[in-house]
């Protein structure tokens, strides 16, 4: 019996280890992709062409936006961004999600404290994000104005780490 027991347990311990390096085994592309919360990320990655770029060496640090934030956009935003017309301005908001670097959660709250509660981060897209801490939780503030904040962090890829945001980030025009 105890035979069988400790059979069991290194059978469950080694499907859990199996489980656990899938899921760091996945490229930023394939963590956002493999989360029910980002398909319309996913498809405009997609639609953006940028599957193969975000799937790269990187490291990547990516702003991560849920579907709930895709629907905080005026009416029809989101279905002329994924016009092929729209292609380039699609791109460019994406990218704008996007540092270069590996940035987890220690390393974003550091440089806040080293920037005297403020992080300018230069985005992949060439334009700045600002990340500061409000009632305990960090906020990226984007080139308009607007406000998102960091529901979950430290989501780690192959390729550089993802973190969710409650917002879609807009950069200045």
């Amino acid at each position: 019996m105890k035979l069988i027991k400790n059979a069991a347990l290194f059978v469950a311990a080694t499907l859990l280890s199996v489980s656990v390096m899938a899921q760091t085994e996945k490229d930023v592309c394939g963590v956002i992709s493999g989360s029910d919360a980002h398909t319309k990320l996913a498809a405009a990655i997609k639609t953006a062409d940028l599957e193969t770029t975000l799937k790269g060496a990187g490291p990547f640090t990516v702003f991560a936006p849920t579907n709930k934030a895709f629907t905080k956009l005026t009416t029809g935003v989101v279905n002329d961004l994924f016009m092929p017309q729209s292609k380039a301005e699609l791109t460019g908001i994406l990218t704008y999600h996007v540092v270069a670097g590996n940035l987890d959660a220690k390393a974003v709250k550091e440089a806040i404290k080293k920037g005297g509660g403020k992080a300018v981060l230069t985005t992949v897209a060439g334009g700045m994000i600002t990340a500061s801490i409000e009632k305990g939780k960090v906020i990226i503030t984007d080139g308009k104005g607007g406000k998102s904040t960091v529901t979950a962090t430290d989501l780690r890829a192959t390729n550089g780490i993802v973190h969710v945001v409650s917002d879609v980030l807009m950069p200045k025009e």
